[in-house]
């Protein structure tokens, strides 16, 4: 039994399964750890999304803002984007049972000695503390209000962390920080608009993972969401967007081993 985390995947379903095969992927006996963007912008985003589901059982994944974002467009909380590539999955017959299960996956997952998030813990949190404030996103996304939610999910505000937030300002800082960060001051305060690499940081930004006395900095995580950031392998951090829907590489990390493996872009997964 191997157990491999793969980085976002944003509807390159058929890089997916190249990287399965070179993997040896077997369903029956092996995990996937994926880490949340495993929809849109890509042209696969039903067959990714319907392959998951089928394989369920032998998929752990963490919520990405990507699949955020398509959850709310679906219920009409928000308005889509021109660059998303959505519309045959929420066309498709089998949309409800799918979104469905989408809605019900974490924003933290941890096994094993790892955790595993889209983005990032925020600098202050603890593990502990990081998995009961994602559960308190995941309890209202699971529930009867999740609309609501949606709806007030947007937003580049607040971008200061305090254990006193409340309502949806609270639930939104949860959501940012675990689905939209990358980079902070050295007081954790977060900065949404960067989104290149390390060499062009403004001055007094940097990454949430080089913050000193990181809360969780002996924790091993396992993220995404930032491709120009590349293979990230230190700090006890992999990141693993390595920038397949840009005509770059889709990562798989085999937990077990720590080897790296990875496909380019299959041309038929580009946006159309």
């Amino acid at each position: 039994m191997a157990t491999y985390a793969i980085g976002d995947i944003q509807g390159c379903y058929h890089t997916l399964q190249a990287l399965l095969q070179r993997l040896a992927f077997d369903a029956e006996q092996d995990q996937l750890w994926l880490v949340g963007d495993i929809i849109n912008r890509g042209s696969g985003s039903l067959a990714m999304l319907r392959w998951c589901y089928q394989h369920k059982d032998s998929v752990k994944m963490v919520l990405g803002n990507h699949d955020l974002h398509a959850i709310a467009v679906a219920h009409g909380a928000q308005s889509a984007h021109r660059s998303d590539t959505l519309q045959a999955l929420f066309a498709a017959e089998d949309s409800q049972p799918l979104l469905n299960w989408l809605r019900m996956q974490p924003l933290i997952w941890a096994e094993h000695g790892y955790v595993m998030v889209h983005a990032g813990l925020h600098p202050h949190w603890t593990l502990n503390e990081a998995l009961s404030l994602a559960g308190e996103v995941a309890a209202v996304l699971r529930g009867d209000d999740y609309i609501a939610y949606l709806q007030h999910m947007y937003g580049n505000t607040p971008t200061l962390w305090q254990p006193a937030l409340e309502g949806y300002a609270r639930l939104r800082m949860i959501t940012n920080v675990c689905t939209r960060m990358r980079v902070c001051s050295a007081s954790g305060e977060l900065d949404y608009t960067f989104k290149g690499e390390l060499k062009d940081l403004p001055d007094g930004l940097m990454p949430w993972f080089a913050v000193p006395e990181r809360s969780s900095q002996g924790m091993t995580i396992i993220c995404g969401h930032w491709s120009a950031l590349g293979l990230y392998q230190q700090n006890n951090v992999y990141a693993l967007d390595t920038g397949c829907l840009w005509g770059r590489q889709l990562t798989a990390l085999c937990l077990e081993t720590k080897q790296i493996t990875q496909v380019n872009l299959d041309p038929r997964d580009q946006p159309r």
